[in-house]
């Protein structure tokens, strides 16, 4: 079969679109919208897929025509044809290569509906891109090469898309020119795939034979090469797809609150993407967690106030009552409003060169609410690589890059959630990095853990500022950071000295000692060593609620627990006292002997020989004790401190 592309032909876009261009956008205003991504393994042909979709859809103009012609001389891969996968590889080191790295979006048309659609890459390290460009699709496309059969990232981008809760896959056999059609090769692969996503649950999906380079089977069905296939075209296929926000206009009402809209005194309305169901003036809301009810008054967009807001548009909802609702609240049906919680299992996708330390807190953000998270130790990870299926369980203490796998996670406070299976907004989060900002991972909330509800702060008549008012002081955390070696714990015991002979109720937390007793079961690596300063930091809590005066003398060489353990206590209350002592200084008393063990090998994960140490940047008191006594050093400390009521 001719393939007109590679004919020159008389290519003509939508006249439309020349001469009336509001008509044109008029035309296409009320068509429906079908997101959805190409994946697979490398050099399946996802670009050129694309490509060629823009192509026969009358989306190029006539020049981005001629320049294509033109670059595919230079740099395509197909000879003297025009090499589609150019319209999409739009980064100079993916044409340079011929592979896809950054996820691509592209939007086209027929007659019957508007597509956008995501190329997403195929090697292994940018599957962290795939999750992005999946995040909001519809429908996923699973391109095989025909020569190749199914791969790894078959398997891995199969599984991704299903865990994503994408419910509409196509396996697109792609390149059948390469293999001659054959009708078996095709049957092969389809058998081949049926088996691996009954093994992970997909329960259904459709198998089409194409060309993307030739166009067998993308826009016109019944291609003559392709005899023996009876089923619709690609693009018939598409516009027939039952679109996400059509089955979320059927679900219960949610709303995440982004910005409480204030204009002036008269008028305060809650803005927000609808995320599920409908809302209408006069129906009754929850405001979640608060729980407090009221009645909608008015649903207002740009273009003034509307008879009812659906899933998918963006409203302010004005309520009867002057309840508390913020940024980050939900605003839901009141008769089946979703869970709050702040302890969960979650499936999580890790995105970051460096990998999850399991106890560190993270910015998680779900819908509008951000929250500092703690992700536990995974139960296990997924091996998606498994050729039997993606349900194999391996142990695991962490998470590298690229890796999927189940932990349980706390967060500060509650959060307003639904299981992802249920809802993506109110189920799919992100993990940020607090010193640098990076996302980290996504993930997806399985359920609340039902200890979540159970346990619950139990009132007591004698409160914190009873037993402070008791003893005649301030509670304070006195944390003692710095090298082993540093001079922490001779330093602090000399302040708890002069401070009991002020009368003043102490207790020094030790290191070395807490690994006696407490945090004995913890090593030193740096999943420990975040461990054991939490632990640390809930005790000091306890204890500063008893209204003692804490001293804690630990390495805690890591900025995010340190800060972790200063979020955890009232304001004002934790004083940060960095013993600076240089490396070398600290190294050469080695009263303990370990940082020549550390030198030698015999003692792994030591703080400032393999292990780093991040010095804190605005401490409020810092002692220098190259230039200081110990006795300096704590009279500075108490004179910064007092007084201590």
């Amino acid at each position: 079969m001719t393939d007109p592309a590679n004919q020159a032909p008389n290519y003509e876009t939508d006249a439309l679109i020349a001469d009336d261009i509001d008509a044109y956008l008029d035309q296409h205003q009320n068509k429906s919208l079908l997101r959805f991504i190409t994946c697979g393994s490398v050099d399946d042909g996802k670009s050129t897929l694309i490509g060629r979709l823009l192509y026969d859809s009358k989306m190029i103009f006539e020049d981005q025509l001629a320049a294509l012609e033109s670059d595919s001389k230079k740099v395509g891969t197909q000879g003297q044809d025009i090499d589609f996968a150019l319209l999409v590889d739009g980064l100079a080191a993916e044409r340079e290569q011929g592979i896809t790295i950054d996820v691509a979006y592209r939007f086209f048309a027929t007659e019957k509906r508007k597509f956008i659609v995501a190329d997403t890459p195929g090697h292994e390290q940018y599957t962290r891109n795939m999750v992005t460009g999946a995040s909001t699709a519809d429908c996923a496309i699973i391109l095989v090469d025909a020569r190749k059969g199914m791969l790894v990232q078959t398997r891995r981008h199969s599984y991704l898309a299903h865990l994503l809760g994408i419910k509409h896959l196509v396996l697109a056999v792609n390149k059948m020119d390469l293999v001659e059609y054959s009708q078996d090769v095709f049957d092969g692969i389809v058998a081949d795939y049926t088996a691996f996503a009954d093994s992970i649950g997909i329960e259904a999906f459709t198998a089409i034979p194409i060309s993307g380079f030739k166009g067998d089977n993308i826009t016109a069905a019944a291609s003559e090469n392709t005899p023996w296939y009876s089923g619709p075209a690609l693009i018939d296929h598409l516009e027939t797809i039952e679109i996400a926000n059509t089955t979320a206009q059927e679900q219960a009402f949610r709303m995440p609150v982004q910005w409480v809209n204030r204009p002036n005194l008269d008028f305060r309305g809650f803005s927000g993407l609808v995320s599920t169901g409908s809302v209408a003036p006069g129906d009754t809301v929850r405001i979640v967690p608060s729980g407090k009810t009221s009645t909608v008054k008015s649903v207002v967009t740009f273009d003034g106030e509307q008879d009812e807001a659906v899933a998918g548009q963006s409203v302010t909802i004005t309520l009867d009552d002057e309840v508390d609702c913020s940024r980050g609240d939900v605003i839901a049906a009141a008769d089946n409003p979703p869970e709050a919680s702040d302890q969960f299992e979650a499936t999580i996708v890790w995105m970051d060169e460096e990998a999850l330390k399991p106890g560190r807190g993270y910015w998680l953000k779900l819908a509008s609410q951000m929250v500092t998270a703690t992700v536990q130790e995974p139960k296990y990870e997924i091996n998606v690589n498994s050729v039997g299926g993606a349900d194999e369980r391996l142990a695991a203490k962490t998470l590298a890059l690229n890796s999927i796998g189940v932990s349980e996670i706390r967060t500060d406070r509650p959060v307003t959630f639904e299981p992802y299976a249920d809802s993506r907004s109110l189920g799919g989060f992100i993990l940020i990095d607090k010193i640098t900002n990076a996302t980290v991972g996504a993930g997806m909330l399985n359920f609340s853990l039902r200890r979540a509800s159970n346990v619950h702060w139990q009132a007591t008549t004698i409160t914190r500022d009873d037993h402070a008012d008791l003893k005649n002081q301030r509670p304070r955390v006195l944390w003692f950071t710095g090298l082993s070696g540093s001079g922490k714990s001779t330093i602090a015991n000399a302040v708890e000295q002069r401070l009991n002979l002020m009368n003043r109720h102490t207790f020094l937390l030790d290191g070395d000692n807490v690994r006696h007793g407490l945090n004995k079961d913890l090593g030193f690596t740096e999943a420990d060593r975040i461990e054991n300063i939490r632990r640390v930091g809930e005790v000091a809590k306890l204890m500063t609620d008893a209204g003692l005066i804490v001293l804690t003398a630990f390495i805690s060489p890591f900025r995010a627990e340190r800060d972790m353990v200063r979020s955890m206590m009232d304001e004002c209350e934790f004083i940060e006292i960095f013993v600076d002592t240089p490396l070398d200084v600290a190294e050469k008393r080695d009263v303990k002997g370990l940082y020549k063990k550390a030198r030698s090998g015999e003692l792994k994960n030591f703080t400032g020989i393999d292990s780093p140490y991040e010095a804190p940047d605005t401490p409020e008191i810092r002692v220098n004790t190259v230039e200081m006594t110990v006795e300096e050093a704590a009279d500075h400390i108490v004179s910064q401190i007092m007084p201590l009521k």
